[in-house]
C-alpha cells in the first residue's frame, strides 16, 4: 500500500492549500536551470519530479540521478551511505560557516565526532536544557504582548528567539550583546556566499574558486566571532568557585565528551567548529519550522483554534510530558514536512556502484529532495495541502524514507530531537497567548537557497488569546 493510500482518512473541512513556486518547464535549459538553483533551487523542478519515482540527467557532463522512492534512497543514505559524500558545491557553500565540524566531516573523523557528541543530544541530556529553552520563550513571549494589535514580523522574532535559545543552550548566556553581530553573519552568508555558483560546482575541490576567496575572508571574521564567544564562556566558568553552581549547558557537555572508543576530546579548533555548527544549524532549523508553522496556522484559522484548544489548559514548564502536545508536534512536523528546512540533499559517488537498477560511476551526483520526495504525488494525499492530522498519534504513520526533514541514516541530524522540543513546547506557548492572523496580501512562496526560507517577511497582527 503506498503512503498516498495509507493516509486516506476523512477530514472535517476541505484543507488549506498554500501557494508555492512555479514549475520548471520540461525543456529548460541547462543554463536556465542553473540560474533558476541561484535564485530558487525548487523553481528548477518540473512536474515529472513530483510524480516519477526516479529522474535520471545528466548535470555538468556527469550523470545524475533524483530518488523519489523510499528503498533508492533507504540504499544510499543507510546500506551504502559510505559510497556516497557532500559534492564539491556543497562543501564549498559549508565549510567556511562550519570548518571540519560534523555537518562537513567524514570517514574516521566523522566517526569519532559523532560518537563523540551523541551523549550531549539524547533526550535525557535535552532535558536538562528545557528551561534554557522555555526563559527564552517566555521572554519573546513578553515582548510580543506589548506589539499585540500592531504590524508583528514574526519571522525577524522567531529568529531572534531561537538565536537566544542557542546562545543559553550552549553556553549558558544572554545572547544580548552578540545576538546582532551573529544574526548579521548568517544574514550575509547566505546572502552573498551561500549560494552555489557556476564555478563552485565545475571546479575540482582542490581548485578554489573566485567565491572561495572571498568565503575565506568571511570565515577568518567568523571564527574570530565564535572563539570570542568561547573564551566569554571559558572566563565565565573560572570565575565560579570550585565548580559550585557550574552552569549546565551543551558546552559543558561537548566539553567534557570523550569518544567512548579512544577516550581523544575536541581540540580547540574543532569545538569551535563544533559550536559554530550546533548554534546555526540549531537555530536555523528552529526559526524556519516556527516560522512556517505560524504561516500556515494564519492562513488555516480553522486549525489554529483547533491547537489553541488543545493546548489551553496544558501547564508548559520543564516537567511538561511532550506526549500531553500531539497537536502542537503535528504542526510542526506537517510545516517541516511541507517546508523541509534542508530542502535538497546532494551526493557525490566516491565508486560505482548501482542504484534502483541504474549504473552509478565514480563522481556522479544522487539527489534527494526532501522538497519534492515529502510533495511526491504517489506517497501523499493531498500532498501540497497543509494536514497535521495526517501525524497525530493513530493515523498511519509514512515510510521512514519518505518523510525526513531532518535527512535519514547514520548520518541524521544530531539535533533532531532537540529541534522538535524546542519547536513544539515554543509553539505550543505562542498559541496558548496570542491568535495569530496574516495582513499581508502578497503570497508568500518559498525559496530554496541554503534553507527553504520565505520570499519576503509577510506582517502579522496578533492579539492576546
Amino acid at each position: 500500500m503506498s503512503t498516498a493510500e495509507a493516509l486516506d482518512f476523512p477530514l472535517k473541512r476541505a484543507p488549506v492549500v498554500p501557494p508555492r513556486p512555479p514549475v520548471a518547464p520540461e525543456n529548460m535549459s541547462g543554463v536556465d536551470r542553473l540560474k533558476a538553483i541561484r535564485k530558487n533551487a525548487i523553481t528548477s523542478w518540473g512536474d515529472r519530479a513530483y510524480r516519477e519515482e526516479i529522474l535520471q540527467g545528466r548535470f555538468l557532463g556527469r550523470n545524475s540521478l533524483t530518488l523519489n522512492t523510499p528503498d533508492a534512497i533507504r540504499y544510499v543514505l543507510v546500506e551504502n551511505y559510505e559510497n556516497y559524500f557532500r559534492t564539491p558545491a556543497g562543501l564549498r557553500v559549508l565549510r567556511p560557516m562550519l570548518g571540519d565540524g560534523l555537518l562537513t566531516a567524514r570517514g574516521k573523523s566523522w566517526k569519532h565526532q559523532r560518537r563523540t557528541l551523541a551523549p550531549a543530544f539524547t533526550p535525557r541530556a535535552v532535558t536538562t536544557l528545557v528551561p534554557h529553552m522555555l526563559s527564552a520563550t517566555d521572554e519573546a513571549i513578553d515582548e510580543l504582548k506589548d506589539k499585540c494589535g500592531q504590524p508583528v514580523d514574526l519571522r525577524e522574532a522567531m529568529q531572534r528567539m531561537t538565536l537566544e535559545i542557542a546562545g543559553r543552550t550552549m553556553f549558558s548566556m544572554d545572547m544580548g550583546k552578540d545576538a546582532a553581530a551573529l544574526r548579521n553573519f548568517v544574514i550575509e552568508y547566505s546572502e552573498r556566499y551561500g549560494a552555489p555558483r557556476f564555478l563552485d560546482i565545475l571546479l575540482p575541490l582542490a581548485i578554489p574558486s573566485p567565491m572561495d576567496i572571498r568565503r575565506a575572508f568571511f570565515r577568518r571574521r567568523w571564527t574570530r566571532f565564535i572563539g570570542k564567544l568561547v573564551k566569554e564562556r571559558r572566563a565565565m566558568v573560572a570565575q565560579l568557585s570550585s565548580g559550585q553552581g557550574a552552569p549546565r549547558d551543551l558546552f559543558d557537555l561537548m566539553l567534557a565528551a570523550r569518544d567512548p572508543e579512544t577516550g581523544d576530546s575536541f581540540s580547540d579548533e574543532l569545538l569551535g567548529d563544533e559550536v559554530a555548527t550546533m548554534i546555526l544549524a540549531g537555530h536555523e532549523t528552529t526559526a524556519t519550522a516556527l516560522f512556517w508553522s505560524l504561516y500556515l496556522l494564519s492562513i488555516d484559522p480553522a486549525t489554529q483554534d483547533e491547537l489553541a484548544e488543545t493546548v489551553r489548559s496544558v501547564p508548559i514548564d520543564a516537567t511538561t510530558d511532550m506526549s500531553k502536545l500531539p497537536f502542537a508536534r503535528a504542526v510542526v512536523d506537517e510545516a517541516m514536512r511541507l517546508y523541509p528546512p534542508a530542502f535538497l540533499v546532494a551526493r557525490a559517488a566516491t565508486g560505482p556502484d548501482t542504484v534502483a537498477g541504474r549504473k552509478i560511476n565514480e563522481r556522479d551526483v544522487v539527489f534527494i529532495a526532501p522538497w519534492l520526495l515529502q510533495r511526491h504525488e504517489k506517497l501523499w494525499q493531498d500532498p501540497h495541502a497543509f494536514i497535521p492530522q495526517r501525524f497525530m498519534p493513530g493515523a498511519p504513520q509514512p515510510d521512514r524514507f519518505a518523510y525526513m526533514p531532518f535527512g535519514a541514516g547514520p548520518r541524521i541530524c544530531i539535533g533532531a530531537h532537540f529541534a522538535l522540543v524546542e519547536a513544539t513546547l515554543a509553539l505550543a506557548k505562542i498559541i496558548q497567548t496570542f491568535k495569530v492572523e496574516i495582513i499581508s496580501e502578497r503570497p508568500v512562496i518559498p525559496v530554496g537557497i541554503v534553507t527553504t526560507q520565505p520570499d519576503h517577511s509577510p506582517v502579522f497582527r496578533i492579539s492576546r488569546r
